[in-house]
């Protein structure tokens, strides 16, 4: 009668489980506090391979990659035209879902300024988004699915291709 009480008992136990872990699932995501912008660092941003027809440089500041709680890779992106001029968007991407957020902007005044309003937006949409689809081929992302393991991996599979696959 012990052992019926007892496999009854874990069971119920096992069931417990599975509705608090479903409860979880379906709970809607929600973005933890952003951090404000970071200064932009000193180091060259780590350049992005861009489309042929792509008139602007992009790169990735290393020492703005963060990686929240919940999953949103975050980052300064640094945009260069052909004559020199530079801006650069603080912006976080969602693999899970292939979304990126521009937070701020930071141009001629030399400071940041907030997007009011700012949205998550498809990166295959038909936006100026193609950079962070390359961030996120290129490094960010795993599998296109989930952030990388930590900033430093990212840093190295941008700077060195490939080498996160090999053990």
């Amino acid at each position: 009668m012990q052992i019926k009480h007892l496999i009854l008992s874990g069971l119920m136990l096992a069931v417990a489980c599975a509705f608090a872990q479903a409860d979880d699932e379906d709970a809607p995501w929600k973005e933890s506090a952003v951090p404000p912008p970071p200064a932009i660092g000193k180091n060259t941003p780590i350049p992005l391979e861009m489309p042929p027809y792509v008139s602007l440089r992009y790169g990735v500041d290393p020492d703005s990659l963060s990686i929240s709680k919940e999953g949103v890779v975050r980052y300064v992106m640094i945009a260069t035209n052909p004559s020199g001029a530079m801006n650069a968007m603080y912006e976080g991407i969602r693999c899970a879902t292939g979304e990126v957020r521009t937070y701020a902007v930071y141009g001629a005044s030399g400071k940041w300024v907030d997007v009011k309003d700012s949205k998550w937006r498809g990166m295959n949409d038909n936006l100026p988004s193609k950079h962070a689809l390359a961030l996120a081929r290129q490094g960010a992302c795993v599998d296109r699915y989930s952030p990388a393991s930590s900033p430093a991996a990212i840093i190295r599979e941008l700077k060195y291709p490939g080498s996160s696959r090999i053990q």
